[in-house]
């Protein structure tokens, strides 16, 4: 007997093992941390805690003052439970769009908001995501970086569906967040704008470019963002330079600067933190 009872013990911790296997569950939500990834597994998507995030202020960012401005007080209406919009930031590459997301949560972070890095590969579980999130005491912004979507692309139909167009309620404590460097996110071609209409005055887009606006039409804050000058430039050097613990600026370092934008071919917030690296580094 107790020889069948030991069989049947074993049976029974083995099929367990196998079900946990075959049918993996999702580990559970630290929902005591700050920042999140959205992540796939055999089990499911699931949000995995950030135990180190980017920390950058506000300050650190120059040249794009309005931006900055808009994006704070849409955030700040939204962690006071007012009404707020999602936001979708455009424009030149390296101007700081992704940073400025960054340095908005931060700010906020101890009021309660948090942050979800959801990758395009996965922006067909926003509505998961959003259904996980409906409810809870925090309030979360889904912060989806660079953002283009070619033909067919299911991650474009999720989006849509999440941000105004479901049968379910939007929920009012997520927003979302996205930097693109296309205005509409979605590849225009010559023959869609060739069939645009004119009719008694009036313009009428074909639907092929009317579908295509109506996914960055449903972002309620469009902030658009512009390469730098060159004093902009110099500016967000020595800003990161003296974040770096090297203030010392002179004209053998504005002439290192430039020299260095030059080499680069453009002048923007990336380049001007890559060349304070480069220079914190070799002193």
């Amino acid at each position: 007997m107790r020889d069948t009872e030991l069989i049947v013990s074993r049976m029974d911790a083995l099929l367990a093992r196998a079900d946990a296997w075959l049918d993996p569950k999702p580990p559970a939500v630290d929902w005591q941390s700050q920042a999140f990834r959205w992540r796939s597994g055999n089990g499911g998507g699931y949000m995995k805690a950030v135990a180190h995030p980017h920390e950058i202020g506000l300050e650190d960012l120059a040249a794009v003052e309005v931006q900055k401005a808009r994006l704070y007080e849409n955030t700040r209406q939204f962690v006071a439970g007012r009404t707020a919009n999602n936001a979708l930031l455009t424009g030149a590459r390296g101007t700081g769009k992704s940073s400025l997301i960054k340095a908005v949560w931060q700010a906020f972070r101890h009021e309660g908001l948090r942050l979800i890095e959801v990758e395009k590969a996965h922006l067909q579980d926003l509505p998961e995501i959003t259904d996980l999130l409906f409810g809870r005491p925090e309030r979360f912004i889904i912060f989806c970086d660079d953002l283009s979507f070619e033909e067919g692309d299911h991650g474009y139909q999720a989006l849509k569906t999440v941000l105004d167009g479901s049968i379910a309620a939007p929920s009012s404590n997520v927003l979302v967040y996205a930097t693109s460097n296309r205005r509409h996110l979605v590849p225009e071609y010559f023959e869609e704008n060739a069939a645009t209409r004119h009719v008694d005055g009036e313009v009428h887009f074909s639907d092929a470019v009317e579908e295509k606006m109506a996914l960055s039409e449903r972002f309620g804050l469009w902030l658009t963002f512009y390469a730098m000058d060159q004093d902009a430039y110099l500016a967000a050097v020595q800003i990161w330079l003296a974040r770096l613990g090297f203030g010392c600026w002179d004209e053998e370092v504005r002439r290192e600067a430039l020299q260095w934008a030059l080499a680069r071919g453009a002048r923007s917030g990336r380049v001007a933190w890559q060349f304070a690296r480069d220079r914190a580094g070799r002193l």
